[in-house]
């Protein structure tokens, strides 16, 4: 059996990234994934001719490459696909209460759109626009 994930959604906040003190870079972010609200028969249900969602919010951990690409490149709003394993983690507090935590640990994160900081100013060809295409 294998431990897959694949999720594709908005980034929620700006990545937050650390460094272990054995040079482990580590890269945490929020993403918000939707899907639409049904009724009790399976309808999708809308208001206003919108239909509503359900977000739910992911925690995604990158380490090591993934971690650096993904601090250096990924912003808040902006849509990515992440690959990874999920991870469950078991901790005890303070208050010496059990506690539980789930993450998505990215193997990947695809960049669907660019970040807000980056897309290019509007009527400015793309880099991979081409006039010069003989046919």
């Amino acid at each position: 059996m294998q431990n897959l994930v694949i999720l594709a959604g908005n980034v929620g906040a700006a990545p937050e990234t650390r460094t272990t003190q054995g040079g482990t870079k580590i890269t945490s972010f929020s993403l918000a994934t939707s899907r639409p609200k049904r009724d009790s028969e399976g309808k999708v249900l809308k208001e206003s001719d919108r239909r509503l969602e359900d977000t739910e919010w992911h925690r995604v951990t990158c380490f090591n490459g993934v971690a650096k690409t993904v601090a250096d490149y990924v912003e808040k709003g902006q849509k990515v696909m992440v690959r990874g394993r999920i991870h469950y983690t078991r901790w005890t507090d303070q208050e010496n209460i059990e506690r539980y935590g789930v993450e998505i640990v990215a193997d990947e994160v695809t960049f669907l759109s660019y970040g807000k900081s980056r897309q290019p100013p509007q009527g400015e060809p793309q880099d991979n626009e081409d006039d010069d295409v003989p046919f």
